[in-house]
């Protein structure tokens, strides 16, 4: 491996080469981007980052927080059916649509693994007619603004391989990030088995990590930036998609609108010397975006006008969305997926990484409007619950 360099790392640029060719949205937020694929309608994408996705005839299938378990990442996708279980990553998916819901930064060793296992799945997606979306969680949000407290000693080691990797391939980035998958699992064997291993209490190993971890994620970081990329609320067909969940006021803010200043805050930019330098109303406070829970409480906590006046609000704020249901991660249902509220908001985080609570992984698919939780290997396609919302 490469010697660390700690000099500061250009973000991610257009003009870089790709040896991956891969589609490029338009910083218009009207712009429209075409995803081709089989005998089915194309995808069409509304938005930079993607905030509207028409995908008609589209198998959806969406995963909840995964936390930097990679294992366990692998075994939902390939329930999901969208990955290949001979371990060569390979999309299965045809022109299924999924959508992975945030949290894949914090409490696990092999964040970037993941996020680099996904671009790659979706560039795979593109060209089979399928697709992968990303909405960012709280926890993506809290390492922009610099918030380590529950990152794991493996993931700043990661941070520091990860630069190495980017040096061996020339500061290439798409290069780098796509291909970390493919020698991750690797790196991370040679560094534990190396003899200049320091081991996780040592200061000056633990210091390099923080900058490492700074560098790639620091607004305007090439990590940053590849977080950019994605919404913190998306609308797919008639389904929307968040980390923690959207309320009336997000909606009549705009999503559109927080989408793009959550992405400009991201790779460093303001639309002007007056806006807030952290998005607010997307990103902080218990009825951010991200961090809403109002939807994944426990209705055994609460009392009947408690429940009505929740209902009445994911009402309101579907019917603004012109939406069926919402589908959100963020709170650990300890009794797996399940919907609440005439099954208009479905909560899929199962707490699935060894950092939370290593549960059986659960994903979510939807087809035709009819929702059904897939829950384990043996039975992958066993039924749940099927609701027909036409």
């Amino acid at each position: 491996m490469a010697s660390l360099c700690l000099a500061p790392l250009p973000p991610p640029s257009p003009s870089h080469s790709r040896k991956l060719s891969e589609p490029s949205y338009s910083a218009s937020l009207n712009s429209y981007s075409h995803i081709t694929g089989g005998d089915l309608k194309p995808i069409v994408v509304n938005g930079n980052p993607p905030t509207f996705v028409s995908a008609p005839g589209r198998r959806i299938v969406a995963v909840g927080d995964l936390h930097g378990d990679l294992d366990q990442a692998r075994c939902a996708l390939e329930m999901a059916g969208v990955l290949s279980s001979d371990g060569q990553d390979l999309w299965m998916g045809g022109e299924t649509v999924l959508i992975q819901l945030g949290d894949i930064l914090d409490r696990g060793e092999d964040e970037i693994a993941i996020l680099s296992l996904l671009r790659s799945l979706d560039l795979q997606a593109k060209a089979k007619g399928g697709a992968v979306f990303q909405v960012n969680g709280n926890h993506e949000t809290m390492n922009v603004e610099g918030d380590f407290r529950y990152v794991e000693y493996g993931a700043f080691d990661e941070c520091i391989d990860f630069l190495e990797y980017l040096d061996d391939c020339r500061n290439d980035w798409n290069e780098a990030f796509v291909g970390w998958i493919g020698v991750s699992e690797r790196w991370k064997e040679e560094r534990k088995m190396s003899q200049n291993y320091w081991g996780p209490l040592n200061l000056v190993k633990k210091q390099k990590g923080v900058i490492a971890r700074s560098m790639l994620l620091r607004p305007g970081g090439p990590l940053a930036c590849e977080l950019a990329q994605h919404a913190v609320a998306l609308k797919v067909n008639d389904w929307v998609f968040c980390h923690g969940g959207l309320l009336p006021h997000h909606v009549a803010y705009g999503i559109e609108r927080m989408n793009r200043e959550v992405s400009h805050w991201m790779r460093g930019l303001s639309e002007s010397d007056n806006s807030p330098p952290i998005p607010f109303i997307a990103t902080r406070g218990y009825d951010s975006v991200v961090w809403n829970r109002l939807y994944s409480r426990d209705v055994l906590d609460l009392e009947d006008y408690q429940i009505k006046q929740i209902h009445s609000i994911l009402k309101e704020t579907l019917q603004a969305l012109g939406a069926k249901a919402m589908v959100v991660g963020h709170t650990p249902q300890t009794l797996g997926v399940n919907c609440k509220y005439n099954c208009s908001i479905w909560r899929i985080d199962v707490g699935m990484s060894s950092g939370v609570l290593n549960s059986r992984p659960e994903v979510l698919e939807i087809r035709d409007d009819k929702a059904r939780v897939i829950r384990s290997r043996m039975d992958t396609y066993g039924e749940f619950q099927v609701f027909d919302y036409t």
